[in-house]
C-alpha cells in the first residue's frame, strides 16, 4: 500500500470511529430507556438495565454497521474534499478508481471484524443479557403468551410450557405417534430435570396410552424419557433467532427442516446476517459518488443527506423483511434483495460520475 493509500485509509478509519462513537451511544441510549421502564419489576434494578444495555453493544454495532460505513466514509472523504486534498490527488494523477478502492479495502477489514463479533462475541453476550434479564424479572422463556415452546421429530411432538433455566423445564407435554401418524401415547409432566445425554427426568407424570379404542391412564412420581433434543437444541429453541450465531442458525434451520417444522424465521435471520454484510459494502459504494459527484457542496449537507438515505434504507429493509416473512417469500431473496439493489444503484451512480 502506497503512502497515499495509507493516508486515505487512515482518514476513512478515523471517520468510521467517529461515526461509531456517535451512532452506537445513541442507539444504546434508546435501549437503556426501554429497559428503565422495567426497573422495579422483580429484582430488576437500574444497574441491571445498564448491564443489559452494555452486553447488547456488540449486537447494536453489527446492526448499525452499514450506516457507520456510510456516514464514516462520507465524513472522511468529505473532509478530504473540503480541504481540497482530493483535488490535489487527482491533479497529481491519482485516479478516482484508485481513491475509491481504499475505502472498500477498509470496508473489507470492517466486515472481518463484524464476522468475528457475529460468530464469537455478540450472540454469547446477547444470550447472557436475555437470560440475566429474564431471571431478574422472574420470567421464563416462551415463544408466545400461553403457547410455550413446540418442536418435534418424526415420531414425537414436544411442548415445553416454560424453561425455568437451562436444566429445568415446566409444564411438559409429549405426544408419541406411530409410523402412520396416529397418536399412541400422551405424556404430561409438571416438571422435567434435563440430565446429560438428552435424558429427561419427568416429575409428577400422567401417561395416557391409546390402544384399540381404549384410553389407559397411569400416574407416576417420576419417569425417565430419552429426548430427541440435546442441550444445544433446547438452548436454541429458547433464544430469539437474531441472537444466534450464523453456525447455530444454520444447524437449527437444518434441524427444523429435517423434522418438518417451520423454519422461515430462523432462515431469514441467517440470511439477514449475510445481507447485512452486503448492505455494508453497498453503503461504502454509495458514499464514494456522494463526494466525487458534489465536491463544492458543504460537508454538513452531505452528512445530513447520507443520514436520510441511511434511515430510509434501514426502514425499507425492516419492512421488506417483515413483509417477506408474512408472505412466506424465499428468506434468501428477502434478506439479500435490499443490499444487492443498493449495490446496483451505487454502481450505476459510480458509472455516471466516473
Amino acid at each position: 500500500m502506497t503512502i497515499i493509500s495509507r493516508y486515505i485509509a487512515a482518514q476513512v478509519f478515523i471517520g468510521l470511529l467517529i461515526a461509531a462513537a456517535v451512532l452506537l451511544p445513541l442507539f444504546s441510549f434508546f435501549d437503556l430507556l426501554d429497559q428503565l421502564d422495567d426497573v422495579g419489576k422483580g429484582t430488576y434494578r437500574v444497574k441491571d438495565a445498564f448491564l443489559y444495555t452494555a452486553m447488547l453493544l456488540p449486537r447494536r454495532f453489527i446492526q448499525i454497521a452499514p450506516f457507520i460505513a456510510l456516514l464514516g466514509t462520507v465524513a472522511a472523504l468529505g473532509k478530504l474534499a473540503a480541504n481540497s486534498e482530493l483535488v490535489a490527488l487527482r491533479v497529481a494523477g491519482v485516479s478516482p478508481t484508485r481513491i475509491s478502492l481504499v475505502p472498500l479495502s477498509v470496508g473489507l477489514l470492517l466486515l472481518v471484524f463484524i464476522a468475528v463479533l457475529e460468530q464469537f462475541v455478540a450472540p454469547q453476550l446477547q444470550q447472557k443479557a436475555i437470560s440475566y434479564r429474564a431471571v431478574a424479572l422472574e420470567q421464563g422463556a416462551e415463544l408466545g403468551k400461553n403457547l410455550g415452546i413446540w418442536t418435534r421429530n418424526e415420531r414425537n411432538i414436544l411442548r415445553i410450557g416454560n424453561m425455568l433455566h437451562a436444566k429445568k423445564a415446566a409444564d411438559i407435554e409429549i405426544l408419541h405417534l406411530d409410523q402412520e401418524g396416529f397418536l399412541l401415547a400422551h405424556i404430561q409432566a409438571e416438571f422435567a430435570d434435563i440430565l446429560d445425554n438428552a435424558v429427561w427426568k419427568l416429575n409428577n407424570v400422567i401417561v395416557r396410552t391409546f390402544s384399540k379404542g381404549e384410553i389407559l391412564s397411569t400416574r407416576s412420581h417420576s419417569v425417565t424419557w430419552k429426548s430427541f433434543l440435546d442441550s444445544a437444541d433446547i438452548a436454541t429453541l429458547t433464544k430469539p433467532p437474531e441472537s444466534l450465531s450464523p453456525t447455530e442458525l444454520f444447524r437449527h434451520v437444518d434441524f427444523l427442516r429435517t423434522t418438518g417444522q417451520e423454519a422461515d424465521s430462523y432462515a431469514l435471520a441467517f440470511w439477514r446476517k449475510i445481507g447485512s454484510a452486503i448492505m455494508t459494502i453497498a453503503m461504502l459504494l454509495i458514499a464514494i459518488p456522494f463526494i466525487f459527484g458534489s465536491i463544492r457542496s458543504g460537508l454538513g449537507n452531505k452528512l445530513v443527506f447520507s443520514s436520510i438515505i441511511g434511515i430510509v434504507v434501514y426502514l425499507l429493509d425492516q419492512i421488506i423483511a417483515n413483509a417477506g416473512l408474512l408472505l412466506s417469500l424465499n428468506p434468501a431473496f428477502v434478506a439479500l434483495f435490499p443490499g444487492l439493489t443498493m449495490i446496483l444503484l451505487a454502481l450505476l451512480w459510480l458509472r455516471r460520475i466516473f
